[in-house]
């Protein structure tokens, strides 16, 4: 059943809180973008590179950069950190148009780049907007530029042509997953030649490159350049009750739980906001929840504010440690109602979504968390007046999807997803409920602070 939580909640400030994640999205379209944003604002709020820190005590702030593509940040609680941790972990990561290692090339006249899809996406969806360019090139000799095209306003942008209807009758007829195959989205780059006996597009564009951004063709290969909606973050709706924007998931829940961790004031337990690279591809990789950044992080932390460190003490603090997996959820769409079971979905408006399980089909690939922990969880909320509902991803057999719980989970964590719900999931322009925005955040911070 459907619920609307407005009136409960003060809109101003509701509204107030989403302006400065409004901000965030349009200052984080890649997790390296996302990663040393984030890293500002915890700077700003009194936190210090672990690298400066000899050790640690209570109230100490520090944080964790693994490779500028995730961020680890914790508030050193009042009791033993061996009583355990409270952990926040969300991903900033999102499905995107990565270049192929090599992607210029030259055909009919027209300069086109290669890519290769990052992530779930419907790659009918990802032609005929427009796109930025942005990521980073890594010389031969360490030295390292960074790319931003298309988010100036003076800055050309990139796009992926399609048929017109006209000429579709083929294209129309097939399934959705085959209209826009994966080798078609071709970007285009530019057209002009140079001006020689054998002209040649790809040669032009070159040599634009060389000069105004420093390096050749054979940097590509140690390249990591993604194609992103350039796209700002806009309020949606006459009553200006939504955000609209690309890389709401998972940047939403990264956003809230990292202004929780930077608002809370001398918490009993230790705290950490974790904000990983690589979900949305399976968490693989050094940037990714699977990697030993996340133990590694907690162990470095207990070395310093213990004489002695033994591994027995990380195996004790996980596994007296709770954790949110805060990830996105699908909002019951009223255009597309028939993917969802009423009674457990979750719906734009109704508050932050907690999801036990999430998985495919018979809980295929989660951590399905345990009775006795949604309990607590329910009653940090109840009694910090979080606003919140249950929520499913789709009817049994209609699909499903998976977020970092498990990987936490299997460290011996108790374990709970929870996060906003979204309607156009995984598409270009996703939309949220500034209302669940908010009561994530509010969420979030009680989490933190409980005992």
């Amino acid at each position: 059943m459907a619920k609307n939580i407005w009136k409960d909640i003060d809109k101003k400030e509701v509204f107030s809180f989403c302006d400065g994640y409004i901000k965030y999205l349009d200052n984080s379209k890649t997790e390296r973008l996302c990663e040393e944003y984030s890293k500002c604002l915890c700077e700003k709020k009194g936190f210090r590179d672990i690298k400066a820190c000899n050790s640690l005590k209570c109230g100490d702030k520090v944080y964790f950069v693994n490779r500028d593509k995730s961020i680890a940040l914790f508030v050193i609680g009042e009791e033993d950190i061996e009583s355990g941790i409270n952990i926040i972990a969300s991903h900033i990561d999102s499905p995107r148009l990565d270049l192929k290692p090599n992607p210029l090339y030259e055909d009919m006249g027209i300069g086109l780049l290669k890519t290769h899809y990052y992530g779930g996406i419907k790659k009918y969806q990802w032609t005929t907007i427009p796109l930025s360019l942005i990521g980073v090139v890594i010389k031969e000799n360490g030295e390292k530029i960074n790319i931003n095209i298309g988010e100036d306003d003076n800055d050309p942008v990139f796009t992926i042509t399609d048929l017109l209807p006209h000429l579709a009758k083929d294209q129309m007829a097939k399934k959705a997953t085959e209209v826009v195959e994966g080798e078609s989205l071709n970007a285009l780059f530019g057209s002009i030649a140079t001006d020689e006996e054998n002209d040649s597009v790809k040669k032009a564009l070159l040599e634009i490159i060389k000069e105004k951004y420093g390096f050749s063709e054979d940097d590509f290969v140690s390249s990591e350049l993604e194609l992103v909606p350039n796209v700002k973050a806009r309020n949606v709706g006459l009553d200006m009750s939504m955000i609209g924007a690309y890389g709401q998931d998972d940047r939403v829940c990264a956003y809230t739980s990292l202004k929780a961790i930077l608002d809370i004031k001398n918490p009993k337990k230790t705290c950490m906001c974790y904000l990983a690279d690589k979900e949305e591809i399976g968490s693989m990789g050094v940037t990714g929840t699977k990697s030993r950044f996340f133990e590694n992080s907690i162990a470095e932390v207990i070395a310093m504010l213990k004489s002695q460190y033994n591994d027995l003490i990380l195996r004790r603090t996980l596994s007296n440690s709770m954790c949110l997996s805060a990830d996105v959820t699908n909002a019951n769409d009223p255009n597309y109602k028939s993917v969802c079971e009423d009674k457990n979905a979750a719906y734009l408006g109704g508050g932050l979504a907690i999801a036990k399980y999430t998985g495919a089909r018979g809980k295929s690939s989660t951590s399905d968390a345990n009775a006795e922990f949604v309990a607590k969880v329910r009653g940090v909320f109840n009694s910090n007046n979080v606003l919140w509902q249950m929520a499913e991803l789709g009817k049994v057999d209609q699909g499903g999807g998976g977020t970092v719980a498990q990987y936490v989970a299997n460290l011996n964590v108790d374990t709970l997803d929870c996060g906003v719900p979204l309607y156009s999931m995984h598409a270009p322009f996703e939309i949220s409920s500034k209302a669940d925005v908010y009561m994530a955040y509010k969420g979030y911070k009680a989490f933190y602070e409980a005992e």
